[in-house]
């Protein structure tokens, strides 16, 4: 027997969410007025589109039963992805600056999966708002539309655990509040803290204004949209290190983040995924710079080996140098940790941290019982046993992910892309990293990816930013029943 689906619940709640997107898109709409950018009226229609449409969906599903069950709230978490981005590729589609609708929708999910790969060729000739609007959506979507969207839901009558649970990543969540909506509070005030920030040192650092806005938007979600065709290589090399760092920062699970601002270090000092991750990044950065300095002779290698393996681990995709132009064992070794990702509960994509570290503990345990076979050998993580159930789940999420990359690059191998490339751009795609290998390289240009690789990029793009089973879940006949 299945319990009736609240179809209404849904209009009311994408409504809601939508309004929200249409109230973000007045600030690139007042950026194109500000500047006098030809690109205006299409700000305005795409606005006006987008705040007609919420509200006729907050009108259709008037009298909803205000309860989110599971089924309604997985459904929600993957249709607000879905309508944000068909709402934000507006204004690429009807300023002209992309004509393609495949191209408008293919920025646009890059954008809020935080991806930041991009098919604009010459991004310089895009105006304020346009680049503004890039770096927005990163924004929105790296802390997530969800966890933004918890904390205002309760003014439509709405509850938002279902939502919070269905969309922050990683094994498990925590709540820093009793009240999830007090949850997504603290991570947001500390998400725009950050932002500020890191904008302001960048300013000081020399950046100009507009472009330290931009680029701080960028850094703390993740994302890799820059305001430059070559990403940040022509930027000194303290608004390098200061995007680093920044980038080392987002990829911590923002409660630890919290605690931490709180005058709680020790929570983030002893937090086991943490020192996983920074050991990484540490093992990375130092392998990668002196495979540089071996082949460069040049002592911004640190720099460069450093900055390149944060960006890649915590999927920002940022670029200091070109890393197709190193060494191929170097170039690999970025490859390879496309897979990586940072801590669950932050803004950077991939696997994450704390899926590795049990799935390597799980395998290791695995070879001491193959030895000791009637002895009692426990996986532990920050000093708990881990369940059964969990390890199940992250070596489930373990064979989807590499099948999904496995169908993907065969679907690209499929639109005459070779396969190393194919592959190269699956990982990247589930990983929302952005950059790749071979032709789109650390470049992170896909113009020239075939439409029908673009529209089977933007399902990836998806599928990883919602973590895998929230796709998958809505196909499965368990989830249908009572």
């Amino acid at each position: 027997m299945t319990r009736t689906f609240n179809w209404r619940l849904v209009f009311r709640t994408m409504g809601a969410l939508t309004t929200i997107e249409a109230l973000f898109l007045l600030v690139p709409t007042f950026v194109a007025w500000w500047y006098n950018e030809a690109d205006l009226v299409a700000w305005i229609a795409a606005s006006l589109v987008t705040w007609v449409s919420s509200w006729w969906m907050v009108g259709a599903g008037r009298k909803a039963e205000k309860r989110v069950g599971e089924r309604e709230g997985y459904v929600i978490v993957a249709l607000v992805w879905i309508v944000y981005s068909l709402f934000g590729m507006l204004p690429f589609w009807l300023s002209g600056a992309l004509p393609s609708v495949t191209d408008a929708w293919y920025e646009t999910m890059a954008g809020f999966t935080t991806t930041g790969s991009t098919v604009f060729r010459d991004i310089t000739v895009q105006t304020h708002s346009i680049l503004l609007w890039r770096a927005l959506m990163q924004w929105i979507g790296g802390m997530g539309i969800i966890v933004l969207s918890v904390a205002i839901l309760p003014m439509f009558g709405l509850g938002g655990m279902q939502l919070y649970s269905a969309e922050v990543t990683g094994v498990s969540y925590e709540k820093l509040s009793p009240r999830i909506a007090d949850t997504a509070k603290h991570m947001w005030l500390t998400y725009i803290g950050l932002t500020i920030a890191e904008g302001l040192l960048l300013w000081l650092f020399g950046m100009g204004k507009f472009d330290a806005v931009c680029h701080s938007m960028s850094t703390i979600s993740t994302g890799g949209f820059a305001t430059h065709n070559d990403s940040v290589i022509g930027f000194s090399p303290a608004i390098q290190w200061t995007i680093a760092f920044f980038m080392l920062l987002s990829g911590i699970n923002f409660t630890q983040l919290i605690y931490l601002f709180r005058g709680k270090p020790q929570r983030l000092l002893h937090d086991e995924e943490t020192r996983w991750y920074t050991g990484a990044c540490v093992i990375a950065g130092v392998f990668l710079s002196l495979g540089l300095l071996v082949h460069t002779h040049q002592w911004d290698s640190l720099r460069h080996g450093f900055f390149t393996s944060i960006a890649t681990i915590t999927s920002t995709g940022f670029v200091s140098a070109d890393y197709m132009l190193w060494p191929p064992v170097l170039w690999m070794g970025v490859f390879f940790l496309m897979f990586t990702g940072g801590a669950s509960g932050s803004t950077a994509g991939g696997i994450k941290w704390v899926r590795i570290a049990i799935f390597a503990k799980s395998a290791l345990a695995e070879i001491k019982r193959r030895i000791h076979p009637n002895a009692v050998i426990p996986v532990r993580f920050n000093g708990n046993t881990v369940r059964e159930q969990t390890i199940s789940n992250i070596v489930a999420f373990m064979f989807f992910y590499m099948v999904i990359i496995g169908v993907a690059a065969f679907c690209f191998c499929g639109c005459g892309i070779g396969f190393d490339e194919a592959i190269g751009i699956a990982v990247s795609m589930i990983g929302n990293v952005g950059v790749s290998i071979g032709q789109w390289g650390s470049s992170g240009c896909y113009e020239a990816l075939p439409a029908v690789a673009k529209w089977v990029a933007t399902f990836v793009m998806l599928i990883g930013r919602l973590e895998i089973f929230t796709i998958l879940l809505l196909f499965s006949r368990a989830l249908w029943k009572k």
